[in-house]
């Protein structure tokens, strides 16, 4: 391709490794989703790695793209919440959900609550020692969860993390303000759940699926010093090869 971007690669370093970043790495394995990034769209991610500190190759960061809709950065919670905690004002956090029992809504720390609970939201409080009050977060189930599996299998933790995320932002807007975790983004779980390792696996391995077995190559003198049931043998012992390497009623050829 004609684009520099696809040509010169970014490097930077993260924890003390280095991290090196192309147009076309950051395509063939750091995209997930059915659509073609733009160039604008690679260019804010490598920036946003570069910048942030991100290595994207441990999964700390990855761009989401579907067709029909711009690509969304998103950063793991881990990756996350390790920048805010590294911040020097932070002094500790509580975190918890927010539940509409018998008519009236209770605040509940941590991820639990009664069977006849309803849950209507989460909440978080983070402390900086240079301010005299926390940042407060409070908010509704319903902007967040967009019906993905995750959010149907464990609400309870999905809505407290995600109010967790949004005060470390609203708390260190220098250091989060551009940094979007996977729970706040309308991501399908089953898609975005994928590690960007397992997608590199694939990519390098497909060679090797649609290789075929070499031919086994007879020698002769053995061939004549051994009797036919040998012959029989060794064609039905290749049939039943054939037959488990391709999976089905019997051998192809």
């Amino acid at each position: 391709m004609s684009n520099n971007l696809m040509v010169k690669p970014v490097e930077f370093e993260v924890n003390g490794e280095k991290v090196t970043l192309t147009g076309n790495t950051v395509k063939n394995y750091l995209v997930r989703g059915n659509g073609d990034v733009s160039d604008q769209e690679l260019v804010m991610f490598i920036n946003l790695c570069k910048y942030q500190k991100l290595n994207p190759f441990l999964n700390e960061a990855y761009l989401v793209k579907f067709n029909g809709s711009p690509a969304q950065i998103i950063v793991s919670k881990e990756a996350f919440m390790k920048r805010a905690e590294a911040n020097e004002h932070f002094a500790g956090m509580e975190a918890g959900i927010i539940v509409e029992r018998n008519g009236e809504i209770v605040d509940i720390e941590g991820a639990v609550k009664l069977q006849n609970d309803k849950l209507i939201g989460g909440w978080a409080k983070v402390f900086r020692d240079d301010r005299k009050v926390p940042v407060k977060v409070r908010i509704s189930i319903d902007e967040f969860s967009k019906g993905q599996a995750t959010w149907k299998q464990m609400p309870l933790n999905m809505i407290r993390k995600t109010a967790i995320v949004n005060a470390m932002r609203e708390a260190f807007p220098g250091n989060l303000g551009s940094m979007y975790t996977e729970e706040e983004n309308d991501v399908p779980g089953d898609n975005a759940s994928r590690k960007v390792t397992e997608e590199i696996r694939k990519k390098a391995n497909q060679e090797i699926i649609d290789i075929e077995p070499m031919p086994v190559k007879e020698d002769p003198k053995q061939i004549e010093n051994n009797p036919p049931e040998h012959m029989d043998f060794r064609q039905e012992e290749q049939e039943q090869m054939q037959f488990e390497s391709n999976g089905s009623g019997g051998p192809t050829w």
